[in-house]
């Protein structure tokens, strides 16, 4: 689930929850690179139980990137994705269960969320392609220099649905791959492995939080298990919350605003193709070596702590003088449940809830200063006392008038403010910049300049072409019908904010009087004093299943919440979900048919179709007081499920056993090695050829429970060589009516408080601006280094890696103490005067070696130490390599080399090549 601009709020709000993830490298060795042990501690120092993968936040980076050359064929995907696989599980090293989630078939209500993407995402690609081919011949008409179109057939992301070809290769290649590593890595040797493919029903993050949720409640789960789940989307900070589990961490990549990305027309940096001119390309290089290549750095991943965002939770929500019993796991519960007002899946947010103008800010404060007049929380272990909630909502809905206005003013002020930007930028402008050989030339451009040819006649053609540019561009003169300018009548100068882009036309004005009136006649073509029709768009705002959905493309008011505690909340039982063929026929447009039996496929495209209606060729997007296209509500018909079975039982019979396999709904599958506790088990079962389901011991597999069903493609180890085997798997089965405790477990040992007094505090460290911890060590000690150590690493070192990211830690050089003293070794002279301008130069790198051919291990040097000196000693959690756990010889050794290194490229400025260290 996307919820915009949420953790961009949350990581803001709540600094501490953010600690960038250590990755150990492999090791390369005369162009071979020896792979990672991942048996070995962890190099964060912290040690993860179970690893739990959204499996399709890996899929869509490694299929289309949006940073790097995209890949050429299936076979490079399913390897890009493989490896990244390879990274999480490098950095997190889970000890007993790797748990893959792939996205299923969807229930109803985020089919439409999922429909509207797919078809808004078709019409963006046949808009930019032909805008991209109308630029392309504009740009050739005027004699502009393109490299050739290449032809190549365009990866539809499409696909990354269930039911397709390329979703069930993904599932065996998978299969593949777990083989592959429970055989090779030694890591994998006594891990459980889980896979939910596409065929298993449910959202990806769903079906973990499920299983979670199930293993929670029985008697041999573990309270203190450290759950760590890979996953980009804001709601799994929700959903890992509502587990009220202990331990869990989030590791996701590292966002990096303003990425550089060539342009798709002349593959050069530094424009976008709107903006493209055709100009012959720069030379990369002296010898132009980096021509293809793009300058992209590898993705850095971070850990979000939950524990930690449970600590601010905690005193953020805590309330005294409470008429009943403060309980912070139910407040938890409210505070999740408030968050999905704001933004989720399956209902459109309320108008006037923004997270980008403090929605949630203000929901705490309204919750905390109703919740004395409620009696109660709004939530109990999934339980909703609407009651409550109407009590929060009309509070919402009595500021409505006034978050709108504010809305307005905020929006004024910002085009007021870019407006005067734009005046200073034109305004410091140069009026004349030179060209051809008197070009200005960019900062590090190291190839030899050229002899300046006929400077005179160079400097007698800028002189006119910039005397000819001023008086084309003077607002008193006019042009002739050959072109030519004439001193003609002046033409009337335009208004200053010409060049400003055309804002949308905005009917509701929901800053203006009858707001109401106008957004329900404009929305749903009705009045606002209907009633009757205000409370059936209230109604259909909650009820949840397998089949149910919102039948309207916007959302009511705060204030129309009234009257909802009277509201039936019955949830349909028993209701199942689409198979994956019918998923695909209810999301998919028409161009993306491919992926379909060619009877089916014929259904979106056949004017004589009896469901042609859900396959428009175009569609309105109402940007409903957005400026983007992407923001605004893509208007499409909401498909009716009765018709399009009943279509569909025409076609039926034309499906091919390999297709109806593919239509099937599935189960998840467990794997093991030859090396796990749970191996001899399963080995007995397929023996035994016992075709009922039997249960799983739970003293065999770290406390997992569940049942195994022999499966058809098993493979025991004496088959082959490959020593692994697998079995289907299902979750413990409960009642509908059970209810799973929203509590912490008995056991459960709360971790240690990361934040401390000060930390609330808006400044401290000496007045200086607060930072948060970083790492999981909280005893790391320091390590310090003067200014001119850095400056000596950031000559040597390679500049991209020590690129700061959007949670980077690093300050300013200046903001650094007094420079060490050199410290001189026993016999040594000091160093002749005339090198005194270079001693601290020298002297750091003394201090650099002597410490990093020591004991004492070295950390990540340029990303990690120039943000140490602003921490006080007990306060600083360091993100360097394990401080706990002995390091290798190794890795020292080549960290000695790697200084040492430095110090030769400083001797050899210095003058001082025969000066002998030891």
């Amino acid at each position: 689930m996307g919820v915009p601009a949420f953790f961009r709020w949350l990581s803001r709000k709540y600094p501490s929850i953010i600690v960038n993830c250590v990755e150990e490298k492999a090791k390369e060795c005369n162009g071979v690179k020896a792979s990672v042990d991942t048996s070995k501690p962890n190099p964060n120092e912290v040690e993860f139980d179970n690893l739990y993968l959204d499996m399709n936040g890996i899929i869509h980076p490694c299929t289309h990137p949006e940073d790097k050359p995209a890949p050429k064929n299936e076979d490079e995907m399913m390897v890009a994705i493989f490896e990244y696989i390879d990274r999480i599980f490098n950095i997190v090293r889970p000890r007993r269960l790797l748990y893959m989630a792939i996205d299923g078939v969807a229930p109803r209500a985020k089919m439409n969320q999922q429909r509207s993407r797919r078809f808004r995402a078709s019409k963006e690609g046949m808009e930019a392609a032909e805008e991209k081919q109308k630029i392309r011949q504009e740009i050739l008409a005027k004699g502009g220099i393109l490299p050739p179109e290449e032809v190549k057939e365009r990866f539809d992301s499409n696909c990354i649905t269930p039911g397709t070809e390329f979703m069930d290769n993904l599932a065996k290649c998978l299969r593949y791959y777990i083989a592959d590593r429970l055989n090779s890595d030694p890591g994998w040797k006594n891990l459980t492995i889980i896979l939910s493919d596409a065929s298993a029903p449910g959202e990806g993050e769903h079906k973990i939080m499920d299983y979670i949720r199930r293993q929670r409640a029985q008697p041999n789960h573990d309270p203190n298990t450290h759950h760590c789940l890979c996953g980009a989307d804001a709601d799994l900070i929700m959903l890992g919350l509502a587990t009220h589990e202990p331990n869990f961490t989030i590791i996701r990549e590292e966002f990096k605003p303003n990425k550089p990305k060539p342009c798709a027309l002349c593959n050069q940096m530094g424009h976008e193709v709107k903006d493209c001119q055709g100009l012959p390309r720069e030379k990369q290089g002296k010898h132009d070596q980096f021509a293809d290549s793009l300058p992209a750095s590898e993705q850095e991943f971070i850990f979000i702590r939950l524990c930690v965002l449970r600590e601010y939770l905690e005193r953020e929500l805590t309330m005294a003088s409470l008429p009943f019993t403060f309980d912070f796991e139910r407040s938890v519960d409210d505070w999740v449940f408030m968050c999905f007002f704001v933004g989720n899946d399956f209902l459109p947010h309320l108008p006037s809830l923004e997270i980008r103008e403090g929605a949630i800010d203000r929901l705490v404060n309204i919750y905390k200063n109703v919740v004395h007049k409620t009696g109660g929380y709004l939530t109990e272990s999934g339980f909703v006392n609407l009651q409550r909630v109407q009590m929060i909502m009309l509070a919402v809905g009595e500021v409505e008038d006034s978050i709108f206005k504010k809305r307005k003013d905020d929006d004024d002020n910002f085009k007021r403010r870019q407006k005067e930007k734009k005046k200073r930028m034109k305004r410091d402008h140069p009026s004349f910049i030179p060209g051809g050989q008197f070009s200005p030339q960019a900062l590090g451009n190291r190839s030899s300049p050229q002899a300046i040819s006929n400077p005179r006649q160079a400097a007698y053609e800028m002189r006119m072409h910039d005397r000819q540019n001023s008086t084309m561009s003077s607002p008193n003169t006019s042009l002739n019908s050959d072109g030519s300018p004439s001193p003609a009548r002046g033409i009337k100068r335009k208004s200053e904010d010409s060049d400003s882009e055309p804002e949308p036309e905005d009917n509701i004005r929901l800053w203006e009087s009858g707001w109401k009136q106008r957004y329900y006649k404009n929305k749903f073509d009705v009045d606002a004093s209907d009633e009757k029709f205000r409370r059936k768009v209230v109604q259909s705002y909650g009820c949840a299943s397998w089949n149910w959905y919102y039948p309207f493309h916007y959302a009511p008011f705060a204030s129309d919440f009234e009257g909802i505690a009277d509201m039936p909340s019955d949830f349909e039982k028993g209701s199942k979900p689409f198979k994956p063929l019918e998923q695909l026929m209810g999301v998919f447009p028409a161009a993306s048919g491919n992926f379909l039996p060619p009877t089916w496929r014929k259904l979106m495209t056949d004017p004589e179709s009896s469901i042609i209606d859900f396959y428009p060729e175009d569609f309105a997007i109402d940007l409903n007081g957005k400026k983007y296209a992407w923001q605004g509500v893509a208007l499409l018909p909401f498909v009716d499920e009765r018709r399009l079975r009943a279509a569909l039982e025409e076609v039926y019979p034309d499906l091919t056993p390999e297709e109806n396999r593919r239509n099937s709904l599935g189960g998840d599958v467990l794997f093991v090695g030859k090396h796990h506790p749970l191996c001899d088990f399963i080995v007995e079962q397929y023996k035994s050829k016992n075709t009922e389901p039997v249960d799983m011991p739970p003293e065999l597999c770290y406390g997992i429970q569940g049942k195994l069903t022999l499966n058809e493609n098993a493979v025991l180890p004496d088959n082959l060589n490959c020593f692994m085997l697998l079995i289907s798997f299902k979750d413990p089965q409960f009642d509908e009516d059970f209810i799973f405790k929203a509590i912490v477990l008995p056991g459960a040992k709360k971790p240690p408080p990361v934040l401390k007094p000060g930390d609330w505090e808006k400044t401290n460290n000496d007045g200086r601006p607060w930072r948060p911890q970083l790492g999981f060590n909280r005893d790391r000690k320091p390590v310090h280094l003067d200014q001119s150590a850095f400056r000596t690493l950031g000559h040597a070192m390679p500049r991209e890696r020590g690129m700061p990211g959007m949670y980077a830690n690093a300050v300013p050089l200046g903001a650094y103490g007094s420079p060490y003293t050199r410290p001189l070794m026993s016999g040594q002279q000091q160093i002749p005067k005339l090198l005194s301008s270079n001693t601290e130069l020298l002297s750091s790198c003394f201090l650099l070696y002597s410490r990093t051919a020591g004991a004492a291990p070295l950390l990540a040097w340029n990303r990690m130490l120039p943000a140490q000196s602003q921490y006080p000693p007990g306060q600083y959690q360091g993100l360097g390599g394990p401080m706990n756990y002995p390091q290798r010889p190794e890795d020292r050794m080549d960290r000695g080399r790697q200084v040492w290194k430095c110090c030769l490229q400083v001797f050899s400025v210095c003058g001082c090549r025969g000066y002998a260290w030891k």
